[in-house]
């Protein structure tokens, strides 16, 4: 007989631009302007992703560049803009969103203090897998939601954690570490009516 699968959401934080000195460079120069803006130090940016197990078997769940994996079969069940609306129609300015089976996360390697099971729990596992399909497709890098932060994949991963009722206030990057966009992924898990929220957020370009 087969063993039957353990339940499990288990969270990983990529430092950003791993694998690529562009990303990292611009990455950097953000979270100095940033920094700068707020009166804070610098501090590490992560990208965070997560892979989900459960009876049929191991999920990647990230949001990402549409060019980023050259892969035919990546498992997307959103896709969205980047940077404006209108600039989605161009492959280069679209993201996915992706629930690969067996699929893969790139510069993996290079996550720190990962993976971090953040639950085991068959119920939320499902409402995970649930609530990805729905995912908003909001425009990457824009501040829709009016919070003060922009939508990312941490938007994502945030949202898909805290809909599906974990404990936020312990789940945070690794120490000294921030993940811009993480805030917006929380503001609108928090907010009621959220069928029409979306509804109207999906045809704004604001």
């Amino acid at each position: 007989m087969v063993a039957a699968r353990k339940s499990s959401i288990d969270l990983y934080w990529i430092p950003l631009g791993a694998g690529g000195r562009v990303v990292r460079w611009n990455g950097r120069l953000y979270e100095a302007i940033s920094a700068r803006r707020s009166h804070r130090p610098a501090a590490d940016i992560y990208h965070s992703a997560l892979i989900v197990g459960d009876s049929s078997g191991s999920y990647t769940i990230e949001m990402a560049p549409v060019w980023n994996l050259k892969a035919t079969q990546r498992g997307v069940v959103r896709v969205g803009p980047v940077g404006a609306r209108w600039l989605g129609r161009f492959r280069l300015f679209r993201y996915e969103v992706r629930c690969w089976q067996g699929g893969f996360i790139p510069d993996i390697a290079d996550a720190v203090d990962s993976p971090q099971r953040v639950s085991s729990d068959e119920g939320r596992v499902q409402r995970v897998m649930t609530l990805v399909r729905l995912a908003p497709p909001l425009t990457w890098g824009r501040d829709q939601l009016r919070v003060g932060d922009m939508w990312n994949s941490n938007s994502l991963v945030s949202w898909l954690l805290a809909s599906s009722g974990h404990d936020m206030s312990v789940v945070t990057p690794p120490g000294g570490g921030r993940a811009p966009g993480w805030d917006a992924g929380l503001a609108l898990a928090e907010r009621r009516g959220e069928t029409t929220t979306l509804a109207r957020l999906d045809h704004a370009d604001v």
